[in-house]
């Protein structure tokens, strides 16, 4: 199991219907979670409701059914905002930045430097496209 990383950075969490209604708060980056886990209390406080539930296994090694639902993360570090699956994490849990996040903004955690570093993409995808 990955460890958490130890930092953390600013994040506006927006709902993707209505962006006026948003938060600022900071979130721990933890490479080890999947998913981006936000209290449900905040979620609710901004309109933002569950799309859909899945089991998942908590950081204590419990398997919980955990509500799943969207919402636009706007990272002022990267300045750019994307609409990321998040989980709805029991009232007064961290603020979890996870992998999935991690992925849709293509950027890897570096604890040393305590920022969030671009990856290097390869699209093989479009290189095979122009080869034909």
């Amino acid at each position: 199991m990955a460890a958490m990383s130890t930092f953390q950075v600013p994040v506006t969490v927006s709902n993707p219907h209505e962006r006026a209604r948003s938060f600022e708060e900071r979130f721990w980056v933890d490479t080890g979670a999947y998913y981006t886990f936000i209290p449900e209390d905040r979620l609710q406080q901004i309109g933002i409701t569950p799309i859909r539930s899945r089991k998942l296994v908590l950081a204590d090694g419990r398997v919980e059914e955990c509500q799943l639902g969207e919402a636009v993360l706007f990272i002022p570090q990267l300045n750019e905002a994307l609409t990321c699956q998040i989980a709805f994490a029991p009232v007064g849990s961290l603020y979890l930045l996870g992998a999935t996040a991690l992925e849709n903004f293509a950027v890897q955690a570096d604890p040393t430097a305590q920022q969030l570093k671009p990856l290097a993409t390869i699209i093989i995808g479009g290189f095979l496209a122009t080869r034909l």
